[in-house]
């Protein structure tokens, strides 16, 4: 196996990490064919930190970070390890793991109505992880599910109503407010915002953000959106076809790309008041490629306007490129490296 050697050029790895991802697979079988959805995947997280991922679908976002607290499902196989206060969370046993995904990390999933159970009220799916992961009485953990429901903006005279009585964007704060009920280190957030309008995109992460600022929680933040994960993220990782290709802070990284497929993504989105990039937006043609036709050599050769031949052949893993930055591109050059 090959592994993306930039953590050591990290910054968080000066502190001590509250999550290591060493080396990650995931891989699927069909039809007798082992197919790669995750390759190599490594990054370190800090307490208090924030990490943006994005890319297109299908570039393996959801499935790595859904794979970090083993819910892929029985058909994937996983490699590597996911290292939490120092306990690699693929080896433990399932009851320690379910003790995790509570209280040591949560996630915020980005279909609220599928994740919340429609036959049951607010308040009790707010209560159970307290009482269950918490060792709350009923009482006490009412009473805290109504401070959380208060604090993401729902009045708490509404928590016994039901999902279906609540807008999306309102189901969404509900999602938030019962990822926060046992008081995680870490939180996932998986697309927390997808099918909301653009005004509710922006209160529900700047509330998601406030939250964590307050309890110095990390969080994994997954979006296609690389211009919300620049406002709410301390750094920002791009995967494309199961790899992170690049990875460094978040406003670097926008403004300032060194790999091809980061820049192309930055220039898709049209900018307010210029008709020219509002007719025109600079898109990328074509599609990522299946996860199970990945070749060798870079995996974004295909749709590159900067691919060279070498491009084609062999690893393409992350290279350092300046303080706390690294990128799996061959254009990296050494007068990279030095910059910060």
């Amino acid at each position: 196996m090959t592994t993306d050697t930039a953590m050591t050029d990290d910054p968080v790895m000066t502190r001590s990490p509250l999550l290591e991802v060493r080396d990650l697979h995931v891989t699927y079988q069909q039809g007798g064919l082992a197919v790669p959805a995750v390759r190599g995947v490594s990054f370190a997280l800090a307490p208090g930190d924030t990490l943006g991922v994005a890319g297109e679908s299908g570039c393996g976002k959801s499935t790595m970070a859904l794979s970090l607290l083993r819910l892929h499902g029985d058909a994937a196989k996983v490699t590597g390890e996911v290292l939490f206060d120092g306990e690699n969370l693929l080896t433990t046993t399932w009851s320690r793991l379910r003790a995790v995904r509570w209280a040591g990390a949560s996630v915020v999933f980005q279909g609220a109505m599928s994740a919340l159970n429609p036959a049951r009220t607010v308040l009790d799916q707010i209560v159970e992880p307290m009482v269950l992961h918490d060792g709350l009485g009923t009482r006490e953990a009412e009473r805290r599910a109504a401070e959380l429901l208060d604090s993401v903006g729902i009045p708490s005279r509404r928590m016994r109503s039901y999902p279906h009585e609540f807008s999306g964007g309102q189901r969404q704060r509900v999602m938030i407010a019962m990822a926060l009920a046992c008081r995680p280190d870490l939180i996932i957030a998986d697309e927390p915002t997808t099918a909301l309008d653009v005004m509710v995109q922006a209160q529900i992460l700047e509330l998601l953000a406030e939250r964590v600022r307050e309890a110095r929680i990390a969080v994994i933040m997954i979006t296609h959106d690389l211009s919300l994960l620049a406002h709410t993220c301390d750094r920002l990782a791009v995967m494309y076809a199961g790899r992170i290709v690049e990875l460094g802070p978040s406003r670097q990284v926008l403004e300032a790309p060194l790999h091809p497929y980061t820049l192309a993504l930055s220039r898709a989105f049209p900018t307010i008041g210029d008709p020219a990039s509002r007719r025109a937006p600079a898109g990328l043609a074509g599609d990522p490629p299946r996860p199970s036709e990945i070749g060798t050599g870079c995996a974004f050769a295909p749709r590159c306007s900067e691919a060279e031949a070498s491009c084609r052949t062999g690893e393409m893993l992350l290279r350092p490129a300046g303080l706390g930055r690294s990128a799996a591109c061959l254009h990296v050059r050494p007068e990279h490296r030095g910059t910060s």
